[in-house]
């Protein structure tokens, strides 16, 4: 059984992966707006995996015998100056998120409860690389500057991501 702050602060986590997403899937949309697909590409997979986030913490409420509760989405910006500016606003929402994570980790230790622990590992790894993954396309944007070629190649890189699935599939060389 899930204690009542655990469940609540699942809850809460719930909502702030929902965002997430709806706020890649923003980003997204401005990319698409100034025909970047390859960003706008980057971006929807990006929502894609914070809806999978979501979803994980509704299902572990729900098998720890909890009350999933949803909240109200905030509005999510719809305006930035560059690429450079939207994965600077990325990276800083991951770190946000990254602080989340760790502030679940906390309650699950002073809760003692060693499952939500060991489910909230996962998220602690996940959040490693989302902070690495904006902070690498920060840097290559840096790199390229006001290149207009340099934009396009990493626009025509970043529309080769591959989906969750088909990431984890071709990982374990399916």
């Amino acid at each position: 059984m899930i204690s009542a702050k655990m469940e609540k602060a699942l809850n809460d986590q719930i909502n702030a992966e929902a965002f997430s997403a709806y706020l890649y899937m923003s980003m997204s949309a401005y990319f698409k707006s100034c025909n970047l697909p390859g960003f706008a590409h980057w971006m929807d997979i990006q929502a894609q995996e914070e809806y999978i986030h979501s979803r994980k913490f509704y299902d572990y409420i729900i098998q720890r015998g909890g009350k999933v509760k949803l909240a109200k989405i905030d509005a999510p910006e719809t305006e930035w100056a560059s690429p450079l500016a939207i994965f600077e606003a990325a990276l800083k929402h991951e770190q946000y998120i990254t602080s989340r994570i760790n502030s679940l980790v906390d309650l699950s230790i002073k809760e003692k409860d060693h499952a939500a622990g060991i489910f909230l590992h996962w998220f602690v790894t996940e959040q490693v690389e989302e902070e690495e993954n904006a902070g690498g396309i920060i840097e290559q944007l840096k790199l390229i500057a006001d290149s207009k070629s340099g934009i396009f190649m990493l626009d025509r890189e970043l529309g080769q991501r591959l989906p969750p699935a088909a990431g984890a599939q071709a990982a374990a060389g399916a």
